[in-house]
């Protein structure tokens, strides 16, 4: 048997395993595909945790809300902060079992009645339409109620029906409440996932947001209040019909801007035309008159323009979430992309100040 002759191997090869790339090029290409990979993964997780992304950003929104009330409290009210969240916590309960006691019942009746009057005012209205000419038939309006119903999102099915709904909204109160009462090692925890040379940038962009977050909550929340009320007054002097009802619906669809507002004023108007043309033109007249003190003078006043989001641009994120995720998203759509403009304008602050080549040159050299 003949001894195969020694062959010298490449240095490079010495104690190289059969899956190391010696190629620089190779190797250069493997780590951009690794790369690519890493961000398509992300994005499908992100997809399949839609749902739970959204229920912590609800709890981050509640959250802000008891902090705002919690700081407010502080200035008058000199205790820790835990005990401070708790008074404003007790403080929310309190108005909740008020709501429940005291206007539970009219409200629970004007409810009750309030499907119906709507269904007689859209069966008036097809019918108006129809001796002007438009052929609208039964299946027609069918066909678009189903549409409607089922379009409600990928969350809303999800979690589907009023306990799906309210255990969501338990979760979201929970968790905000968690995060309200001592968000330190929340924001250590977040600090140690990000390198050490960043996370100087990274508190002060959370800082950024979690300030104009707290601003644009306290001009929504103030917005509803005052939405709610002026509206249940202003219908009840004219005398429509369960102004209770729209007041209370008018408010909550408040925090909803742009389309919580048309919801409302469709509901509003039709509420309002059961009772007349006058009443019904009334009512449009008070619709337009809310619309227009929000808008221009309430929430501007106290929010001050804080993230000063173009109507055009929040309304298409809107409508892109409400597609996406359903209510859920529909509802956070506008503190989302309040916080997504605030985290861009801070980058292009640092940019245009040298603050991240300053603090990039350190770990480059």
């Amino acid at each position: 048997m003949i001894e195969p002759e020694h062959v010298e191997q490449p240095e490079e090869a010495v104690g190289a395993s059969p899956t190391q790339i010696t190629s620089p090029k190779l190797r250069y290409e493997a780590r951009r595909a690794m790369v690519w990979v890493g961000v398509i993964g992300l994005a499908v997780l992100a997809i399949y945790l839609a749902q739970s992304l959204l229920v912590i950003f609800g709890a981050l929104v509640f959250a802000a809300m008891l902090d705002g009330g919690a700081r407010l409290l502080g200035r008058v009210l000199p205790v820790g902060r835990t005990l401070r969240v708790s008074i404003v916590i007790l403080f929310g309960f309190a108005f909740a079992a008020w709501l429940v006691r005291f206007a539970g019942s009219q409200i629970a009746e004007q409810a009750a009645i309030f499907p119906a009057l709507i269904a007689d005012q859209l069966g008036k209205f097809v019918a108006f339409l129809r001796e002007k000419g438009f052929s609208i038939s039964q299946g027609d309006i069918q066909n678009v109620l189903g549409n409607m119903t089922s379009g409600v999102g990928t969350v809303t099915r999800a979690i589907g029906g009023v306990f799906g709904a309210l255990t969501t909204l338990l979760l979201i109160v929970i968790i905000g409440i968690y995060l309200a009462v001592d968000p330190r090692p929340y924001e250590r925890g977040l600090s140690w996932m990000v390198p050490e040379d960043n996370r100087a940038q990274m508190s002060d962009t959370l800082g950024h947001m979690a300030y104009n977050m707290r601003r644009l909550l306290a001009g929504r929340l103030l917005g509803m209040f005052a939405e709610g009320m002026f509206t249940y007054v202003a219908l009840t002097l004219v005398g429509v019909p369960m102004a209770a009802l729209l007041g209370l619906i008018t408010g909550i669809l408040a925090f909803i801007p742009n389309v919580g507002a048309i919801i409302a004023g469709v509901l509003m108007v039709l509420v309002g035309f059961s009772g007349g043309t006058e009443m019904g033109l009334w009512t449009v007249a008070i619709y337009f008159v809310v619309q227009n003190f929000d808008g221009y003078v309430l929430v501007p006043l106290i929010a001050k323009k804080t993230v000063d989001l173009a109507p055009a641009l929040v309304l298409g994120f809107q409508l892109v979430m409400g597609v996406l995720f359903g209510v859920l998203g529909l509802t956070f759509a506008d503190p989302m992309l309040a916080m997504i403009k605030v985290a861009l304008e801070r980058r292009a602050h640092r940019l245009d100040t040298g603050e991240e080549q300053f603090e990039a040159e350190p770990a480059a050299g």
